[in-house]
Parts: C-alpha cells; structure tokens; sequence
C-alpha cells in the first residue's frame, strides 16, 4: 500500500551541469499533452488498486523542474492530483522549485492547489560556483522569493545546497552555510557533490578537466555542515538532512523506512506490493503509451525477501535513528542479528555504528563512510 506518492515532471530551462535526472529544455514541448498524461496516469492507477492509495500521506512534484511549469499549467496538474488522488487526508504537499522560477502567481497557484512544502534548489550562494554547476538564479532571487513564499502562506521551506563542488574551497562553503543559515528556514538538505554518468560534469571528469576538492576537503566540509547545523539548533535527522521539531521531510522517511510510493511521469519510479518499476523516459513514448491507454511501465521487479533485507539496512541506516530490531523483524520474519550478527559486531568494534537495545545506528564516525557501511549489509 502507498504511503507516498512521487510525481516527476522533465521539464527545465536550464539543464544543470551535474543532474542525472530525466529532463529535457521545456521549450518547443508538449507540456499540456504531458500534464494530461499524467492525469490519465493516475486515473489508471488508482482505478486499477484503489485500495493502494486509502493511506497516502505524501505527495511530492519532482524533476526536472515543476516550477518550469506556468501558473496555469501548475493549477492544472495540481486539479488532476486534487480530483484523481485523496489529497485531503495528506500529512505532507511538496514540490521542487527554482528560486528564479517561482514567481508570485505560481506561489499562489501552488498554494491553492493544496502544496504545503517547498523544496528549493539553492545549492551555494556563491555566485562563481552557481555559474560554473549551471544554475541561473542569484542571492537575490533566493532572498526574494522565500520572502514571497512566506507572503503567500508558505512556511514549511527546505533548500538545497551542495558541497565538494569543482573549485570550490572551504571559505566558499562556510560562506554559503552562514548565509543559508541566517534564513532561518525549518529545513535543510546539504549534499556532496556525485558525478554520475551522462552528465556534462561526467564529460569533463573523464577529459580530467573536473577540478574536485579532495577526500579529506569534502569530509571537512562535512564535519563543518553538521557542526554548523547543530549550533543552530537544526536537527541532523538523516545523513544529508537537518530540521527543527516537526518539519522532517515525510516523503523521503518512506523511502528511507524501505515502504512503498507509486511514481507517476515520464522517467519515474515507484514501489508497489514488492515491485520496483520504472516508466519509459522519453516523453513522446510515455504519452503515446498513456494514449493508448496502457500504464507506460517499461521495467518491473519483484524484490526479493534478501534484497528487501539489504535495503532495509541501507536504506535505514540514513536515519540518525538507525534500524530497529523489532520493525527489521517483523517485516521479514528473521531477527536483524541472526542475518547480520558478524557485520554488526565488527562495525561497532570499529566504531562505525552504535548498537543498542532498540537497534542499530551510524556512529558519528560512520556517517562519512556510509557508503562503506551499507556495502557491509549485501548478502549476495
């Protein structure tokens, strides 16, 4: 049963230079035939299982950008949501934006349409390294739209920011911190910088011509985010998340929790009574699938109870609050020790997690090897 549900929309008007994303330039696109897609989507969905969407509790509009969109097309989209899903009972509304796209009367269709959550893709408030990942927007757009966004009712407001960036020093990053910080916002989200295939980044990292900070730079801008968030009272909650009481991003803890969300969109991925699947990407084949009134599936996979067992651990062990012994076995039938007795106890000799009555966590030490850690936990 779902207790999420993730909405992807490709379009942008700037592709930024590390997003690995399905995304295309909005211009010259079929954005209504697309918005209307995914409404049919929807309505397939929920006619074929509707008792997979009585306990939703999350939406979240991703990309791509859904702030490319215009204010039309945001209330329209957002009427399909409101008319196809029950969106009344729902504990959290988000959307991505861009701060140089979300003007007033998106603010207001966003609002109206029953978003509650904004999640703006900030990144660095140094305008040199703005430039060279791709991004468009000033400080200025980020400081006046907040403002706007708090105007119009919005006070549930994350951003996003990056570090390990090419070029970029600790100067930079400390800079950027003091001044996301002195926004004062309930949320923050701060991640390192990955280069993944078919990005324009990943075409200057093979040509080595991606001047990356090192190892022990990235993990001392790290060592700075948490101390920096802790002194300003901004909960670390999950490896890259902090928040004060009450504004922990719901929809992300379903999918670190390992429970299951549909994905609707051209690209997107979902997980449905012990399914992974993923839609076709290309936006001409996913409408024209729709058309034809098919689900645009292009891949399934049923999990199986080992993988669930792996996932519960990695995907889990992001929480500051770690797995617990007791959920871990009532999911899947077997106690956590009994599978992975010898991996705990070498990784708490290490210091790499901490092991108590309710369960397991990520020491302080451990949250930068987490990747490290969470291969300890394949059983394969």
């Amino acid at each position: 049963m779902a207790r999420g549900v993730y909405i992807h929309i490709p379009f942008c008007h700037q592709i930024c230079n590390y997003c690995d994303f399905n995304k295309v330039y909005f211009k010259n696109q079929p954005v209504d035939e697309y918005i209307e897609a995914v409404g049919r989507e929807i309505e397939m969905a929920v006619r074929k299982t509707p008792e997979q969407f009585q306990n939703l509790e999350t939406i979240f509009l991703g990309g791509g950008t859904p702030t490319a969109l215009t204010a039309n097309q945001i209330t329209r989209l957002l009427h399909h949501i409101n008319t196809l899903l029950p969106t009344k009972q729902l504990v959290e509304f988000s959307s991505e934006a861009n701060p140089d796209e979300l003007s007033v009367d998106k603010l207001e269709a966003l609002r109206s349409g029953g978003v509650n959550r904004l999640s703006m893709g900030v990144q660095s408030f140094d305008q040199k390294l703005l430039e060279k990942i791709g991004r468009t927007h000033t400080n200025e757009h980020v400081f006046q739209t907040i403002q706007q966004a708090k105007r119009v009712g919005f006070d549930n407001i994350s951003i996003d920011l990056m570090y390990g960036l090419p070029g970029q020093t600790m100067e930079q990053w400390e800079d950027t911190l003091e001044k996301a910080l002195e926004l004062d916002l309930p949320h923050y989200s701060a991640y390192s910088l990955i280069v993944e295939p078919k990005t324009i980044f990943y075409i200057q990292y093979a040509k080595g011509k991606l001047n990356l900070p090192t190892e022990d730079l990235e993990a001392d801008m790290y060592d700075l985010l948490m101390r920096r968030m802790k002194e300003k009272e901004k909960i670390q909650y999950e490896i890259s998340n902090f928040a004060i009481d009450g504004h922990n991003s719901t929809h992300n803890k379903i999918y670190w929790d390992n429970d299951e969300y549909a994905g609707f969109g051209a690209g997107a991925h979902g997980y449905m009574s012990g399914i992974r699947y993923s839609n076709h990407a290309p936006i001409k084949k996913y409408i024209e699938t729709i058309n034809n009134n098919d689900q645009p599936i292009l891949h399934k996979h049923e999990v199986t109870n080992e993988e669930k067992c792996e996932e519960q651990m990695f995907l889990g062990l992001r929480k500051n609050e770690g797995v617990s012994f007791e959920t871990f076995e009532t999911k899947f039938g077997v106690s956590m020790k009994e599978l992975y007795g010898k991996e705990i106890a070498k990784l708490a000799l290490e210091g790499l997690i901490i092991e108590d009555e309710k369960g397991v966590r990520l020491s302080r030490k451990g949250r930068f090897v987490g990747n490290e850690i969470f291969q300890q936990f394949l059983l394969g």
